[in-house]
């Protein structure tokens, strides 16, 4: 195993910032990744997936495991459904593009998510209506503590709204190596309610789409609101959508009625984080070289050279005036190290 030290984690985040780890390994197999874990002379540990979901704020003073494990692989299946597990290492969307190539449905709205498939489950991604958990069967993991191998249901995970254990109780404790998803193989539930999936489809005279069909008008209107982060530093969404009780709710829309929301289960309201920004004024706005998307304001991004200081600082101020004008806190999506 080959241990690297002060080695820039540049090219390892979305956000293209500069930042240092003090030693390096990337590991391509579950046993190297216990190794990895298991070695003695480095006291700290710093997980590391496709850094999409991610701000680095200073250097990393610990060893940086790069989890790079590959594959994909058929667990089960029927005529109707189909168990298929795929490695952390892998690229979500090409993980998408994977399923989709092959008619395996529930993953079209989630085309285009940036970041790993290990990562995945940690904050429940989702988009466009649809989110992990209504995929996932099971994750593995390593438990970093003892290098033992474990596994979690969906149950295990308390997948909420962007959350799940791994984001709370059991947060630092485990590092997942491989995601199990239950996918449809026929009679495909074809969501396109949400957002703008409809209208596209609509504009190209699609009335009974495919997932195909969905999966290009999610990347249609992806890439006609987000920048790529290969061209412009960024994390996707910065902050997640607030989700506020009623009383905060009634109040909120009696003083801004205009203001879109949607109506969840248990009497609760999200309230789209992108609008309340907006609203604040900085949609568009730059500060050297950190700024606030002209297209979608909930993504925060690097002009070239912020520092993640700068980009956090950016993220304060938003935050604080979002919370003066509207009485409403808008928290990040992203860990911030």
């Amino acid at each position: 195993m080959h241990i690297q030290q002060n080695i820039s984690l540049k090219s390892y985040n979305t956000f293209g910032i500069e930042s240092e780890a003090r030693y390096f390994v990337s590991v391509h197999t579950i046993g190297e990744l216990q190794e990895a874990l298991s070695l003695p002379n480095y006291l700290k540990k710093f997980l590391l997936g496709g850094g999409s979901n991610m701000l680095l704020t200073g250097p990393i003073d610990a060893l940086v495991i790069h989890v790079n494990l590959k594959g994909i692989a058929i667990e089960n299946q029927n005529q109707d459904y189909i168990q298929l597990s795929c490695m952390a290492g892998e690229n979500w969307h090409d993980f998408v593009l994977h399923c989709i190539d092959n008619n395996y449905g529930g993953l079209e709205n989630m085309s285009l998510i940036p970041g790993n498939v290990g990562t995945a489950p940690i904050q429940n991604i989702g988009a466009y209506g649809v989110e992990l958990k209504d995929v996932f069967l099971k994750c593995d993991a390593i438990e970093i503590a003892t290098s033992k191998e474990v596994s979690f249901t969906d149950q295990q995970c308390d997948f909420g709204y962007r959350n799940s254990i791994f984001k709370t109780t059991h947060k630092g404790q485990y590092v997942i190596t491989r995601v199990t998803f239950k996918l449809t193989k026929n009679k495909h539930k074809i969501q396109t309610q949400y957002g703008a999936i409809n209208e596209h489809l609509s504009l190209n005279n699609i009335t009974n789409p495919t997932i195909k069909q969905v999966s290009d008008a999610v990347i249609a209107i992806r890439e006609s609101k987000l920048p790529d982060p290969k061209k412009l530093g960024n994390s996707g969404s910065f902050f997640k959508n607030p989700v506020v009780d009623s009383k905060t709710f009634e109040a909120f829309n009696a003083k801004f009625p205009e203001a879109p929301f949607y109506a969840l289960a248990n009497s609760e309201f999200k309230i789209p984080a992108g609008w309340l920004i907006e609203q604040a004024g900085f949609k568009g706005k730059r500060y050297g070289d950190a700024g606030v998307h002209e297209n979608q304001a909930l993504v925060l991004v690097n002009y070239g050279n912020a520092t993640g200081a700068q980009i956090w600082e950016l993220a304060l101020k938003i935050q604080k005036k979002v919370a003066k004008d509207f009485g409403i806190t808008i928290e990040p999506e992203v860990n911030v190290f």
